[in-house]
């Protein structure tokens, strides 16, 4: 049976998208031309109508999830069942709230406000990623409590009621912190519960390494006990300090995987997505979270940006108007990237606005501009998993510069990439880096073309009592679907789908540097530290010293 708000959603933004004359892919007859440094917005420009379809798929999805799958992890839509991919503690539910508080949908809030205090994060029998854990879950909790004690404190009861909200995120700290037990401080992410404890893993990477000091921060800054946080950078600073040189084959540009028992790098090969990705783009969110605390983290940046700028940055043969960033083994360049690295154009964004250089912001909207090719390229229109090019620069003959397979020649002449994994696992990067681009700019092409992704996206995953993966971005109907609803579909794209059609307020991203929110690899807003956080900080400091 159709769900009668799928047919009114779906209704909606077929006019909308017909008025805005979208839907068309865009093919670039040739190189752009240069672009104008970009400029301080003056105002935005909200779009209740596209900001309410975005909310009526995030109503689809929840009833799906709700009806179906509620309190497991995640819905199977085709099916209607559930999965328990993450631990079986909810995660759809914690990763949902942040949204539901942003978009102001009551009814889903209170859903899930009174399942959070009910969560069981002692009792699971499948192994628990340190990663995800915080990121999706710990990172979840965290942003609610920010939110309802913050911005929207008294629009859903006294400030006092959310006491269980950081109780929860403390308790499933206190049992996580077993992770770093290791004789470096390194964390283990492989973990075990019933009781906590590590599963002896020998490595870690610096994503999974680097991508829990948000968090885990911003939870001793809330809670005064400074363990969390202190555990979580001391094995960030094996990353600020790699060892032995093999681990930075370029200024700032790591290796992926670490010893956890001495810290030390056991590879030279990297790149700006998986495995890698998110202990970049935490440089930076650190630096805007508390520029008193955490400066080296924003050299380190600053160091890595560089040297992408530097070393990374190629040109397809067939199109050279585009701009990718290459991998990395040691110094010999990988001319692959993945939808996960299509973050990397919000990132350098973010952190050109942070701290006042233009060259970042205007190196930003071209990878922005080229991984909306990614999508506005392919059949269904929206962007593949993993993407591989022949670079401009490179010799033709050289070993680590292959031409596309015979099959797909002519796609690549005409896309400057061509497909080497055809999925799309509902991820939100490419819209994620739209979204700093329009605030950046101002510039309402990149609400389009957020827009074009998100009607895209409706069109081709929209099946049963939700929205699912699909197999290949490049065939009419998305080639079939996983049956698989992730989490962050929920926490990630349907807030950035949202958030650049919608008005302002104190959680989206400023140019003028009165951000009171930074948001996690996950999209939680987090709250930057100020007041007595940071006061508290200094102070202790000061009297140590």
């Amino acid at each position: 049976m159709v769900h009668p708000v799928k047919v009114f959603s779906l209704f909606a933004i077929l006019v909308l998208e017909c008025e805005a004359g979208l839907g068309k892919r865009h093919v670039l007859p040739g190189p752009l031309q240069p672009r104008p440094r970009a400029q301080t917005p003056k105002s935005y420009r909200a779009n209740p109508e596209r900001a309410g379809a975005v909310r009526d798929a995030f109503d689809i999805s929840w009833r799906g999830y709700y009806e179906y799958a509620f309190p497991h992890d995640s819905l199977r839509p085709v099916t209607n069942t559930w999965s328990d991919d993450r631990n079986g503690w909810g995660a759809s539910a914690v990763d949902a709230l942040s949204t539901a508080l942003v978009m102001g949908d009551d009814q889903v809030v209170a859903e899930i406000l009174d399942f959070i205090p009910n969560i069981n994060f002692d009792n699971t029998t499948t192994e628990v990623s340190l990663f995800e854990t915080t990121i999706r879950y710990l990172g979840g909790l965290l942003s609610a409590y920010d939110l309802l004690t913050g911005p929207l404190s008294g629009s859903y009861g006294p400030s006092g009621n959310w006491t269980a909200i950081l109780a929860q995120a403390k308790h499933l700290a206190d049992n996580l912190k077993v992770a770093f037990a290791t004789p470096s401080g390194v964390p283990d992410n492989s973990l075990r519960f019933l009781p906590p404890r590590t599963t002896g893993s020998t490595d870690n990477g610096i994503a999974t390494i680097g991508t829990l000091v948000l968090e885990w921060t911003r939870l001793s800054d809330l809670t005064g006990d400074e363990t969390y946080g202190l555990l979580a950078q001391k094995g960030e600073d094996y990353l600020l300090h790699p060892r032995p040189s093999i681990g930075e084959p370029f200024p700032g540009l790591l290796g992926t995987n670490v010893n956890i028992s001495n810290g030390m790098f056991l590879d030279g090969e990297g790149g700006w997505g998986g495995s890698d990705d998110s202990f970049y783009e935490y440089l930076i969110k650190m630096y805007l979270y508390d520029p008193v605390r955490f400066v080296e983290y924003k050299e380190r940046w600053v160091t890595a940006a560089d040297s992408t700028i530097k070393y990374l940055v190629s040109h397809p043969t067939s199109r050279p108007d585009l701009t990718f960033l290459a991998m990395w083994q040691n110094r010999t360049l990988d001319f692959v990237s993945e939808h996960l690295a299509c973050f990397n154009g919000g990132n350098f964004i973010l952190g050109g606005i942070t701290l006042n250089e233009p060259r970042y912001v205007d190196f930003g909207l071209k990878l922005v501009d080229s991984c909306y090719e990614t999508y506005s390229q392919t059949v269904t229109g929206i962007g593949p998993e993993v993407f591989r090019w022949q670079d401009l620069n490179t010799p033709l003959n050289a070993t680590n510069n292959p031409p596309p397979p015979a099959n797909q020649t002519t796609f690549y002449n005409t896309s400057g990439f061509w497909i080497n994994n055809t999925g799309y696992v509902l991820r939100p990067e490419v819209i994620e880096s739209l979204y700093y681009a329009y605030r950046a700019t101002g510039d309402t092409k990149y609400q389009g073309w957020a827009w074009e992704a998100f009607v895209a996206i409706n069109r081709t995953c929209a099946v049963g009592s939700g929205y699912s993966s699909i197999r290949n971005v490049n065939a009419p109907d998305g080639g079939g679907f996983t049956n698989f609803q992730e989490s962050f579909w929920f926490a990630e794209v349907l807030k950035y789908s949202y958030m650049i059609h919608a008005e302002e307020s104190p959680w989206q991203f400023k140019v003028d540097h009165n951000n009171e929110f930074v948001f996690n690899t996950e999209a939680h807003p987090v709250k930057i530290a100020a007041g007595h956080e940071r006061k508290s900080r200094r102070i202790r400091r000061d009297t140590e010293a």
